[in-house]
């Protein structure tokens, strides 16, 4: 489809449906004067479970990929581990991969072409010597005011907080030269560390980078869609009657559009998805509860089924159970390949396991969630983070040796 299309076809497609650009100049040098793929990278850091809301970002790469660009994926490992140890050490390989499947799983639902997409896992080259000098060297032009600055809306704040929340946006702005691309994409909570990578990459002698970012999808509850709140999302293996039950206690008044997540979902997510498996304009209907109330409503745009919304003739009633069904259809696919593949499957309890059943006679203090290769004593949180007597073991290790060793990493020896 690429191959077809005109220059200016590929950059309309590029950039639809986007919140935010910076540095446009450096897309459009690529598409009209170089004429060559376009490499965008998307990267996203392996904590908690991923959720509906990565449709968004699937959608826009589905886009990419159409426009003949080039993607590379960025499982953000190291990064889980510094943001404030939403994954701990001895999770984090198995999360990784759990991403793998399903970013993968997604996109192929989405009827994409893959073949100029590559996965790439951050510890491969983020622990290397040349990537830790480049760390350094950026650490010695960047203030901690703006590196505090840069991760403010992306990393976890906290009362007293950890140096590694401040090397979080200095490795994500690595990240841009170490995997070779000409744009970073992202959520438009990225801002502020695309900001501080676009004026920081230059004063270590590295280009900048174009930046594009996606809207956020509020979250069920208002706010964010997070990985790491499970009450404001439906995880994408959440089964039907777990998705229904969320959405109808979702957060959706009548008559207001800004800050709905529920119509933002469909914005963003369900007309896209449709049209880009059926090549034409999308289309989402909504089904009357009594067939005497008329015909389906059938929305092509967006601004028809918000003026609906506001003007009452769509209402909470009619559209969460459109969305659920449409959600439910959505999910299928992916939960079928869930459930096909015992190696996803053995994965996914390696990477969250499921909390023990404590035995009401016999109470015993101090005892939860057991981790590979843990001596117990600690208690997995619904965000994926551990408490307990043994937390700092299970979160850091007890030694670099074997922090390498859980990451899956080969040591060179020194001589």
């Amino acid at each position: 489809m690429a191959g077809s299309m005109s220059a200016q076809a590929k950059l309309d497609l590029i950039y639809e449906n986007l919140h935010e650009r910076l540095k446009e100049e450096i897309i459009e040098d690529v598409i009209f004067k170089q004429n060559r793929s376009l490499k965008i990278y998307w990267g996203t850091a392996t904590t908690g479970r991923p959720h509906c809301g990565y449709f968004v970002p699937m959608v826009k790469l589905a886009h990419f990929l159409r426009a003949g660009c080039t993607i590379k994926i960025l499982l953000a490992d190291i990064h889980g581990f510094l943001d404030n140890l939403k994954a701990p050490i001895e999770l984090i390989k198995y999360r990784a991969e759990y991403y793998r499947f399903l970013i993968t799983s997604l996109l192929k639902s989405l009827n994409v072409p893959i073949d100029r997409l590559e996965v790439v896992l951050g510890s491969s080259y983020q622990l290397t010597a040349e990537y830790t000098m480049d760390l350094f060297r950026l650490s010695s032009v960047v203030s901690e005011h703006d590196a505090k600055k840069a991760g403010a809306e992306v990393v976890r704040q906290v009362a007293n907080p950890t140096l590694s929340g401040l090397i979080y946006p200095l490795m994500q702005t690595l990240d841009e030269q170490y995997l070779d691309v000409d744009v970073q994409f992202g959520g438009v909570d990225q801002r502020k560390i695309f900001t501080l990578a676009t004026e920081s990459l230059p004063k270590l002698n590295y280009k900048e980078r174009a930046h594009l970012m996606n809207p956020m999808v509020p979250g069920l509850s208002g706010g964010k869609m997070s990985a790491s709140d499970p009450d404001s999302k439906i995880d994408l293996l959440d089964p039907p009657d777990v998705v229904e039950k969320k959405l109808r206690k979702a957060h959706c008044a009548p008559r207001e559009v800004e800050g709905n997540g529920i119509i933002g979902f469909v914005e963003y997510v369900l007309l896209s998805v449709d049209s880009l498996k059926n090549g034409g304009k999308g289309r989402f209907v909504v089904e009357r509860r009594k067939p005497e109330e008329g015909e389906p409503l059938v929305y092509e745009d967006i601004a028809t089924l918000k003026a609906d919304y506001e003007a009452d003739k769509l209402t909470p009633q009619l559209l969460k159970p459109a969305i659920t069904k449409a959600l439910i259809n959505l999910l299928k696919p992916i939960q079928g390949e869930y459930q096909a593949s015992t190696e996803w499957q053995e994965i996914a309890i390696k990477a969250y396991p499921p909390e023990e059943t404590k035995k009401k006679e016999k109470k015993v203090k101090d005892r939860g969630t057991r981790f590979p290769g843990s001596k117990g004593g600690v208690e997995a949180k619904p965000d994926g983070h551990v408490e307990g007597e043994a937390k700092e073991q299970v979160n850091l290790g007890t030694g670099a040796e074997e922090a390498m060793d859980k990451l899956g990493i080969q040591q060179k020896t020194h001589s």
